[in-house]
Parts: C-alpha cells; sequence; structure tokens
C-alpha cells in the first residue's frame, strides 16, 4: 500500500491485468548481433523509466486504447528492431550485445485505485513506485499502460541506457505515437551502432577523463552503498521564474541560456545544503548530448539511436558559491559546459575507450565517489506533446528511476504539458536539499499539484 507525502490524497492501490510479449510485425529476416558502440559503454547499463498520464481520451474505452496501443507497438518494433531484442554477453567481458531477434517487448495492462488528478506526483515513491511504472524484466524495454477511475490512462516505460539515450528514445516514442495515428514512421532511425565512431589514429586523450569516469559492473548500480539520496520528487517551475532566473543570471555583455541559469540558482541552493564547512568541494555535472559536436566527422547523428552523451563537470568551494552573485556562478557553469561541447572532447572520449577497453563505465560522481554532488540532465527536447497516440496529449511526461538511490543527486528538468514554457522538474535529492529548495524564498522549486498540470476537479472524478 501507498502512503502518499500529502495527507488529504487517499493510498494508491494497482492491480496487474494481463502481462504478455508484443513482437514486431514483418521483422527482419535473420536475428543478428548488434556490437555496442564504444560511447554505449558509458551508459553503465542504467535502467531508465518515463511516464505519461492521459486523462481525456476522448471517451475511448480501455479496451480500445490497449488495441491501439499494442498493435501500433507491433508495427514500430520492426523500425527500432534492438528494443524487442535481448541483451546478451558479448566475447569482451562486461562488454554485452544486442541479439536482435524479436524475442519482444513486454506489455502489460493495469488497473489503478485513483483517478489521475488524485495521484500524488510529488512524491513520486507513493505513486510511481507503486505500480505504475513497470519493473524491467529480461526484455531491454518494458511497458505499462493502466486505466484510472477517471475515464483517462496511464502509461509507464522502463528501458536499458545501453541500447539508447534520452534523445533514442525520444526518436522511439514519437514514432510509436505517429505509428498509432497515421500508420506509418515520418523518420528512419539510425543503428550503425559499432560502425558510428572510430577511434583517431593514433588515439590520444587528456588526463581529465581518468579523473572523470570509472569501471564498473550493473551490479554496482543496482547496489549502490547505503545514503540518502532517496528522496523522488516531480516540481514545478512557472514559465515567469524560468525566464526571471535566466534575466537575473544575465549581463549586458551575455545572456545565459535558460539550462546555465537554471544550473546556476541549483549550485547557489547546493551550497547552502551541503554541509562540510566553507572549504568543503561543491560539485556540479552536467550531460550533454555530442549529436551536433561530432557532425563534422560523421555524417548527420539526428537519427541516431544509440548513446552519444558524455558530462560536464563543475567544482567550487561552498564559500566561493556563498560570496560569487548569481551572474558570477553562471559563468562557472558556462565554462563547465563549454569544455566538453565540442568535437574534440568526444574524439578524446572514444580514443579513450577504444584504448583502455574498460567494459561497462560511468561517471564517478554517479558511484558517489567524489563527495555529495548534483547531476543535471536537461530534458528540455524531451517529448512530451508529441507522445500523442490519438487520445490527446498527456497532462505530464516526466523521466523517472526505480533505483532505490543514487550516489549523486540528479535533476532534469524538462516542458510541461502545457506548453507554456513552464517546467517539471524530476529530482532524486537528499532531505537537507529538498528542504532548501522547497523553502528558498524565490518560491521556484513549486511542489507539482494536479492544479500545475492543468487538471480539473473533473479530471479527479470529484464534483
Amino acid at each position: 500500500m501507498a502512503t502518499n507525502s500529502d495527507p488529504k490524497l487517499p493510498d494508491l492501490h494497482v492491480t496487474l491485468i494481463e502481462k504478455t510479449i508484443v513482437k514486431a510485425t514483418d521483422p527482419p529476416s535473420e536475428p543478428k548481433l548488434i556490437t555496442l558502440s564504444n560511447l554505449d559503454l558509458l551508459s553503465g547499463r542504467f535502467p531508465v523509466s518515463v511516464f505519461y498520464a492521459y486523462p481525456n481520451p476522448d471517451s475511448a474505452p480501455f479496451p480500445s486504447v490497449l488495441a491501439t496501443l499494442r498493435s501500433s507497438l507491433a508495427a514500430v518494433l520492426r523500425h527500432y528492431h534492438p528494443f524487442a531484442g535481448r541483451l546478451v554477453p558479448g566475447p569482451r567481458p562486461d562488454e554485452p550485445q544486442i541479439l536482435s531477434n524479436n524475442a519482444g517487448v513486454e506489455f502489460a495492462s493495469a488497473r489503478a485505485t485513483l483517478p489521475i488528478a488524485a495521484l500524488d506526483l510529488h512524491d513520486l515513491a507513493a505513486s510511481l513506485d507503486r505500480g505504475l511504472v513497470p519493473v524491467p524484466d529480461s526484455a531491454p524495454l518494458s511497458v505499462q499502460v493502466t486505466s484510472h477511475p477517471c475515464g483517462g490512462f496511464s502509461l509507464g516505460l522502463s528501458f536499458d541506457h545501453a541500447v539508447a539515450d534520452a534523445h533514442g528514445f525520444t526518436l522511439f516514442l514519437r514514432a510509436w505515437a505517429d505509428t498509432a495515428r497515421t500508420g506509418s514512421v515520418s523518420v528512419e532511425p539510425d543503428h550503425r551502432r559499432a560502425e558510428a565512431f572510430k577511434p583517431r589514429s593514433p588515439p590520444r586523450f587528456g588526463p581529465e577523463i581518468d579523473r572523470m569516469l570509472t569501471s564498473c559492473a550493473l551490479e554496482e548500480i543496482l547496489n549502490l552503498p547505503q545514503n540518502d539520496i532517496t528522496l523522488k520528487r516531480l516540481y514545478y517551475i512557472q514559465a515567469s521564474d524560468v525566464q526571471r532566473l535566466q534575466r537575473l543570471c544575465s549581463t549586458g555583455e551575455c545572456r545565459r541560456t535558460k539550462i546555465e541559469s537554471f544550473s546556476a540558482y541549483l549550485w547557489k541552493i547546493l551550497a547552502s545544503a551541503g554541509g562540510g564547512g566553507a572549504a568543503a568541494a561543491c560539485k556540479m555535472g552536467w550531460l550533454t548530448d555530442g549529436r551536433t559536436r561530432l557532425s563534422t566527422r560523421y555524417k548527420d547523428l539526428s537519427n541516431y539511436v544509440g548513446n552519444v552523451v558524455s558530462m560536464a563537470l563543475g567544482e567550487a568551494t561552498i564559500e566561493e558559491l556563498e560570496a560569487a552573485s548569481l551572474p558570477e556562478v553562471g559563468e562557472k557553469v558556462h565554462r563547465a559546459i563549454e569544455e566538453v561541447t565540442n568535437e574534440d572532447h568526444f574524439n578524446d572520449l572514444v580514443d579513450w575507450i577504444e584504448t583502455k577497453r574498460p567494459g561497462l563505465v560511468l561517471a564517478k560522481i554517479l558511484l558517489g565517489r567524489d563527495g555529495p554532488a548534483v547531476m543535471v540532465s536537461s530534458g528540455q527536447r524531451a517529448a512530451v506533446a508529441e507522445v500523442e497516440f490519438g487520445y490527446g496529449a498527456p497532462a505530464v511526461g516526466t523521466c523517472y528511476s526505480l533505483i532505490p538511490r543514487l550516489g549523486a543527486a540528479y535533476v532534469n528538468p524538462q516542458p510541461s504539458g502545457r506548453g507554456d514554457g513552464s517546467w517539471v522538474v524530476f529530482a532524486i535529492l537528499w532531505p537537507a536539499l529538498a528542504e532548501a529548495l522547497e523553502s528558498d524564498p524565490e518560491r521556484i522549486f513549486r511542489p507539482v499539484t494536479a492544479e500545475h498540470l492543468g487538471l480539473s476537479r473533473s479530471d479527479s472524478g470529484q464534483s
């Protein structure tokens, strides 16, 4: 039974109705082994989840929704066949391969006791952790469709990060929705994988990559040491506050991006909640997409499904951050991100992996080996309104994680379903950091409510 953080909200129960396997229609004729690319190994095989809620499916009965989603999923898997395969051991230790054999996607249907507007979407452990997001089994993709008493439905998905990064999975989601509405995909995915990124001759890289990355096994990720980075929260940031942060962080000479401005604010809040004294290190990290950075060496990567992600790291003392103005912290953010958002960095990364063959790799900061830190992963290009299967756009879409804890706090700002420039922010936090964000007088981070998502009382079944 779920216990909500808001005592006014009732508890959620989810009952599994059926669990089946959906296979691709007209799949490739022969199974084939797909070798992961060097950049795929950086994912650490992190399991990733996403969640969407559809409060008004145009009065479509739930069996009809299920039939549409199941048949369109089978059709789109023909184009995205790695999701219907299996991860199998490769010839090198800790370097799995994708067996594209159309073993199928795990597809479950379920029934929830609460309408969508009554879900506790601030304390996600009281909702998403309680049966609305599938726990992956053997397949690289698991899907669950859940009916709600309001007549709406929710969609939870979990996928293996080795198969795709956020950009690649967004391509899949858009293609699935397109297939449900129109019967076809508008763009064919790029599945080059191991052929995609080649080392230079001779390979070359600097010591900063050794300082950033470490080999790790999947078991290390799933069984991190005990810590208190366990709170899973969803926040709402008004469009006016997004714009205000950007205005406050910018100067007459330099206009900061929205993510840089958001990160500068977050870094200063982190300094107030970090503890350890004025000289203690206060660290931030940013996940960055390399598709546009590698475009001069490789052909267009915009439809590439595999992983093309690296990380920027920034470090300052609590004393430095507290004394600095928001534009000064914004400059620190900008410099840190600028160091990795270039072709040389991604080429160095490819050379490092090919030279060392470290197996699965993850940033030390995410394993908690660098002390208290926050990782920012921008979901500004995430699909929300586009994940529309013919039943209206979702009221909310967010990434999620079923992992009990991380070694660092994680924050992912994404566009809200309102389409007005406001954000929803998924966060995994420790209690002191959550308190600092929620008690800040600026009230940037607001615990998300049904009203923030445009959900009415009628959506909750109340009158």
